[in-house]
């Protein structure tokens, strides 16, 4: 199954902190034999609304396919990280991501 996962990382840390934030989880998908499609940092937005407290947010979302079961385990691991402040994990189906293939030609 193909996954989109988009977090919200807190904007208190600093830039090296949150690459790291990043990385943890890229490298989490890895070890778990994800098959990592696409990754890309959004960077500092402001919210729609604020969430614990905070006006902005460090947007990253990551393209993938992976098991099930280890999307429960990603929704623990990002619920419990208080780094994150609000993330979202989406289903992609074929059609869906071949418009993402077509709209990102040179990043697939």
């Amino acid at each position: 199954m193909k996954y989109e996962t988009v977090l919200i990382i807190t904007p208190v840390l600093s830039s090296e902190k949150i690459k790291l934030t990043t990385l943890e989880y890229i490298n989490y998908l890895i070890i778990n034999k994800a098959n990592l499609i696409f990754e890309e940092h959004w960077g500092v937005k402001k919210l729609a609304y604020p969430i614990k407290k905070k006006k902005y947010g460090c947007y990253h979302i990551f393209y993938y396919s992976a098991n099930p079961k280890l999307i429960y385990n990603l929704d623990l691991k990002l619920k419990r990280d208080e780094k994150i402040i609000r993330f979202l994990t989406v289903k992609i189906e074929n059609e869906a991501f071949s418009y993402y293939k077509f709209s990102k030609k040179d990043v697939f």
